[in-house]
């Protein structure tokens, strides 16, 4: 059977690239192409394409918010596609049947598609309502989750866009904030910071350690099987045997 493809995404050239590409492929079948949220809630509705290929950043609603507005029975199979690799990509790319960096290749794209139609083609309606009711469940809870922290300091608040912050450290009931050569100190317990950011983009590996998985540069075996995490900018910070698995969990 055919995959019956629609494409989401606000710009011309983003949309034409992709029906191009899928122009290109046997099993492929464009039923429709959208550039706004709203226009593609009403597409998934009325004409349940087997795979969308969503861009993740548009005017008015984002693709998240798409997928957030359907009943789960009609979430269809989604490739999120982005010029942004953020954390919300980082905390879906396990539910979604895969992602695309703009600018993709031709190689590349072939692949998500090849990957994606397998998965539709062998799914069972149960396990495949499973999927779509974790992935709307994802959605709802990182929605909820602060993109950005406040900082005080001297009478001022500034505010830190989570992503950028590099590692976590506890002091008592304080916590001290790497991130780009800055320390930011806030009053908080690091089991509360660690419950208010991205699950999939932060990982705790010591009891006084969150660490941004972005920025793990490198994971050396060390001493009682626990690990060395070398960071992109040269900071060495050290695993405890307790959180040692979501180390493991990172290199499978």
């Amino acid at each position: 059977m055919k995959i019956r493809c629609l494409v989401v995404d606000d710009e011309p050239l983003g949309r034409d690239r992709v029906v191009t590409l899928l122009k290109m492929i046997e099993d492929a079948e464009v039923i429709g192409e959208c550039e706004t949220g709203n226009e593609a809630i009403r597409a998934i509705s009325e004409r349940s394409p087997d795979l969308v290929f969503l861009d993740v950043r548009m005017p008015g609603l984002d693709g998240f918010e798409v997928l957030a507005a359907l009943p789960a029975t009609a979430v269809p199979a989604v490739i999120f596609v982005t010029a942004h690799d953020d954390y919300a990509i980082k905390a879906f790319e396990v539910h979604a049947q895969d992602y695309l960096l703009k600018p993709f290749d031709r190689k590349r794209f072939f692949e998500a598609f090849s990957h994606a139609a397998s998965r539709i083609r062998s799914a069972r309606p149960a396990a495949e309502l499973d999927r779509r009711l974790t992935l709307l469940e994802e959605i709802e809870r990182n929605r909820s989750l602060p993109s950005r922290l406040p900082i005080r300091s001297g009478g001022r608040v500034s505010f830190l866009p989570v992503e950028e912050i590099d590692w976590i450290e506890a002091a008592d009931n304080y916590v001290r904030i790497h991130a780009g050569g800055k320390v930011h100190i806030l009053r908080q317990t690091l089991q509360k910071m660690e419950d208010s950011l991205p699950p999939n983009h932060f990982i705790r590996i010591h009891r006084s350690t969150i660490v941004n998985v972005t920025r793990i540069s490198e994971i050396v075996s060390w001493f009682s099987g626990e690990y060395m995490v070398k960071l992109e900018d040269g900071t060495k910070v050290y695993s405890s045997r307790q959180y040692r698995e979501r180390l493991r969990a990172l290199m499978e």
